[in-house]
């Protein structure tokens, strides 16, 4: 496993998985990896590279992909989309629960405290985030539309944030594990972090 720690200064690196059976076969286009590129592109003011991947819904490539990102791209968090729902075939949470050395629940939840406002069959979705050494792992929705509403959250007509997305807690998340620190676009999403963890913006 690469040591993190060990390369300093570094880009902040994201993997971004995108599991659909008719996506990876070439049925119709995923519309997962672009929908968060975009998203993060946006979002984030800190520079960073990215790792796709386009897998179908079986678990044991879903569990290699998710090491694989962890353990030999080094990336600091893996986003992935699809496979999160109640059918036989949907089984992103099984496979990243298999790769956890610790579980994350609160995404979960907030997630789904989310998806509620909008939908009632939100209580259907099964998204986990678990850390697996240095590298934080998210399960999101499938469709677009929910991706950027759990990462960003609710807002009301003026603006203001009624529900916090789960992204603005990534950033903290990742200092905890020994990742680089990330800096946030606050018109899009406004990363929490306690006082005696800011740093002046911009700073290394």
């Amino acid at each position: 496993m690469m040591t993190k720690s060990a390369e300093p200064g570094r880009a902040l690196r994201i993997g971004l998985l995108s599991i659909s059976d008719r996506a990876s076969a070439g049925v119709y286009t995923d519309q997962g990896i672009p929908a968060l590129s975009e998203w993060l592109a946006s979002a984030l003011s800190t520079p960073f590279e990215l790792q796709t991947r386009l897998i179908a819904d079986e678990q044991p490539l879903i569990e290699a992909t998710l090491i694989e990102l962890a353990d030999i791209g080094a990336c600091d968090l893996v986003l992935t989309t699809g496979g999160t729902g109640p059918a036989l075939r949907d089984v992103t949470p099984e496979a990243t629960l298999a790769v956890a050395h610790r579980v994350m629940p609160g995404f979960g939840e907030q997630m789904r405290q989310i998806s509620l406002h909008f939908v009632p069959t939100a209580i259907l979705s099964r998204q986990v985030a678990v850390i697996r050494g240095q590298t934080l792992i998210v399960n999101l929705p499938g469709q677009p539309k929910s991706i950027r509403e759990t990462l960003e959250g609710l807002r009301a007509a003026e603006g203001a944030v009624i529900v916090p997305g789960i992204f603005a807690a990534i950033p903290y998340c990742i200092d905890l594990i020994g990742g680089p620190y990330i800096e946030t676009h606050d018109a899009v999403v406004k990363s929490f972090r306690p006082k005696s963890a800011l740093r002046a913006k911009g700073a290394a």
